[in-house]
């Protein structure tokens, strides 16, 4: 409660329950003659449900339970009444061999599996976001120093996110993979794949500082957004990689040359195609409306996205292209390897 980023903090833990709990006297019990389980006994057969016989009918057959009467069952006062047999004979009053006390006791408790389990509830103040209650959650957990039998999880939607968050780096992992390998198989190629996911970058960096210019947190439909900007980015590398490819093969260019025409002839497509992308984004980033602040996150990271890569893929691509062009050249055919000459037959 005392964090500022939450408010509402409730719990289910019900522990205003009164109980009556009552401790055994075992010097007067013991010289008495009386054990601890004839004092059970005698509680079990006023308060408990103990069955003493059966009783058989023409249909039905009925327990015979024994207890104390009602009235006599009203409060703790009660117990001044009950009396517990003594070996001899006599009888011993419940009070002369025990004493009470009334506590406290949980009304209820509530299990999570095997284990009992108490459910902390809160909301969110007005602009804050679920990553930093969380955060602030799990420094409140260390600082407390709760004992190592006491183990604390998330529940409801700030599992969902934290869920989320655990899984994000393997999906970009897998999404990034994903296309390595059909670019590769596209141009049979180790290298052009890594010339193209060049590009990703940028785009990455550009969501994520459109969201800090907004104040938008970066969740799940932010990420959703980062995803679809690897397919989107990627195609202005892809239209100057496969032109340059195309040029060298069928021209007879350098790779210099190459680039250089590809970025020339394909600008005009590339701005095209970005800017119909930025464009069919721009109602998701600025739109209102019922549930637009679900699809905005989505919307203000395709478009800073899209503008920073733009800005940066048309210079970064032709760079890329040449410096890995010649780190293939120097691989495939080293400088230093000894060169060997025919033998020449004399005639």
């Amino acid at each position: 409660k005392k964090i500022p980023i939450l408010k509402d903090v409730a719990t289910d833990q019900q522990t205003s329950g009164l109980t009556l709990a009552l401790g055994i006297d075992r010097d007067t019990a013991s010289r008495l003659g009386l054990s601890p389980a004839s004092i059970d006994n005698a509680l079990y057969n006023a308060y408990g449900q103990r069955q003493i016989a059966t009783t058989y009918g023409a249909l039905n057959q009925y327990r015979v339970v024994i207890e104390t009467k009602p009235e006599f069952q009203v409060g703790p006062e009660s117990l001044k009444d009950l009396y517990v047999g003594a070996p001899g004979g006599g009888q011993v009053p419940l009070p002369a061999i025990t004493h009470s006390s009334i506590t406290y006791t949980p009304l209820a408790i509530n299990h999570q599996g095997q284990f009992p389990a108490t459910t902390l509830s809160f909301n969110l103040a007005p602009g804050a976001s679920l990553g930093d209650a969380t955060k602030a959650i799990d420094l409140a957990e260390r600082d407390i120093g709760m004992p190592p039998s006491i183990r604390a999880s998330f529940a409801g939607t700030a599992q969902a996110f934290s869920s989320s968050l655990a899984s994000q780096p393997l999906l970009l992992m897998l999404a990034l993979l994903t296309v390595y390998i059909v670019l590769g198989v596209l141009y049979e190629s180790y290298v052009h794949p890594l010339t193209i996911l060049s590009t990703i970058p940028s785009a990455g960096v550009g969501a994520l500082l459109a969201l800090l210019l907004y104040k938008t947190e970066f969740n799940v439909i932010a990420m959703v957004g980062v995803i679809l900007l690897i397919g989107i980015v990627k195609k202005n590398a892809i239209m100057m990689i496969d032109f340059a490819i195309e040029a060298r093969r069928d021209h007879d260019l350098s790779a210099r040359d190459a680039i250089r025409k590809a970025c020339l002839l394909r600008f005009r497509p590339i701005l095209m195609t970005t800017a119909a992308a930025l464009l069919g984004a721009l109602p998701l980033a600025f739109g209102s409306g019922i549930g637009s602040e679900l699809r905005r996150p989505l919307g203000i990271s395709i478009v800073g996205g899209l503008i920073l890569s733009q800005l940066l893929t048309l210079f970064t691509t032709p760079v890329t292209y040449l410096s890995l062009d010649r780190f293939t050249r120097k691989h495939k055919y080293p400088t230093h390897a000894p060169l060997t000459e025919a033998p020449v037959e004399a005639e």
